[in-house]
């Protein structure tokens, strides 16, 4: 974290809502930006996001509070002059392991007791978006939301952000090709301000891909596991034992027994729970450690998670990769924001 601090910047500020533990913005930090402000309604998150980011303003009131004006104010901004407006609202509604449509509607319920209904929270992004006005925005959600049913979402809400007066694309990105060594594909949405007269911009993919074996190098193997890390007891353990390394279950569907030689497959939000189905380590009848988890999801070994196990592993499995976002950022900066007049 020392060494991203060091890091150059190149000017460029960030608002961002829907934070979480800071995984896009410690993303745009490495790419040079300067996060001014952070709203995230999660207490547990706020922990972690705090202790990674003291300087940034934290918004702690649920997104449907906020008003455009608040933003501006804490950050000294006018209309028109935010750089880049990010936000990754929360997507459990259309995952492709979740509900899906029997689950719009309903309230979410977080590891520190919160609720939330999040199928209507990107709706809530592009209000502000309206009423801000910032030269260009990044948002992130799942895959999911242009899949079956979720495709009627996924139009109204491209409708709405170009209604805010953005020229807007959307792609899906695997992470695992800018340089993250795990296979998570993200729908990310970028938008210019028409009236910059430029073009969304996504990254290249990379030429080469990092694998678990690249990304556990060098950790320590004699490190203790967590308790909720152990399978051995559980119908998941035996299960793995029938598994080859690469291959996935067709009893538990997010079961899946990872390949030293293969980025890793998604890391899901609740993987932290006791005996719950999910990516495993390849060799050990046990899920990842959060050491291990930190350095699949690009961050720092010394990137402070808050809580126990099951909190550590929630805020990074719905994180934003930050090498992901880093390298998104970068290429926003470097093709469109690069070009505009401040």
């Amino acid at each position: 974290m020392a060494e991203i601090d060091r890091l150059a910047r190149h000017g460029k500020v960030v608002v961002s809502t829907f934070s979480g533990g800071g995984g896009s913005c410690l993303g745009y930090r490495i790419a040079g930006y300067r996060v001014l402000w952070a709203n995230e309604f999660i207490k547990a998150a706020r922990e972690t996001y705090a202790a990674n980011f003291p300087d940034t303003v934290i918004d702690p009131r649920d997104i449907r509070q906020v008003q455009p004006d608040d933003i501006l104010a804490a950050t000294g901004r006018a209309v028109g002059e935010i750089d880049l407006f990010d936000g990754s609202p929360p997507c459990a509604a259309f995952s492709v392991s979740g509900k899906g449509d029997a689950g719009w509607g309903e309230t979410k319920l977080y590891s520190d007791g919160a609720h939330q209904r999040v199928d209507d929270l990107f709706f809530e992004y592009t209000r502000l978006l309206a009423g801000l006005q910032p030269k260009v925005f990044i948002a992130e959600n799942v895959k999911g939301l242009v899949r079956g049913k979720a495709k009627g979402y996924f139009k109204l809400i491209l409708a709405a952000l170009a209604d805010c007066g953005y020229t807007v694309e959307a792609r899906v990105i695997n992470a695992a090709f800018l340089g993250v060594p795990q296979a998570r594909e993200r729908l990310i949405f970028v938008g210019v301000r028409r009236d910059l007269n430029l073009s969304p911009a996504f990254p290249k993919p990379l030429p080469y891909v990092y694998t678990v074996r690249d990304a556990l190098g060098g950790l320590d193997t004699a490190a203790p596991v967590e308790q909720n890390a152990w399978l051995g007891g559980y119908q998941t353990g035996a299960e793995w034992r029938r598994l080859r390394p690469g291959q996935g279950s067709a009893k538990y569907l997010n079961l899946i027994r990872a390949h030293f030689d293969a980025p890793c497959p998604t890391v899901i939000a609740v993987s932290g729970k006791v005996s719950t189905a999910c990516v495993t380590h390849p060799t050990e009848c046990r899920k990842f450690t959060a050491a291990e988890v930190r350095r699949l999801c690009s961050f720092p070994d010394d990137f402070i998670l808050t809580g126990n196990y099951q909190r550590q592993i929630e805020r990074m499995g719905r994180a934003v990769p930050p090498l992901m976002m880093s390298a998104i950022a970068s290429t926003v900066y470097a093709e469109i924001l690069s070009k505009v007049q401040s």
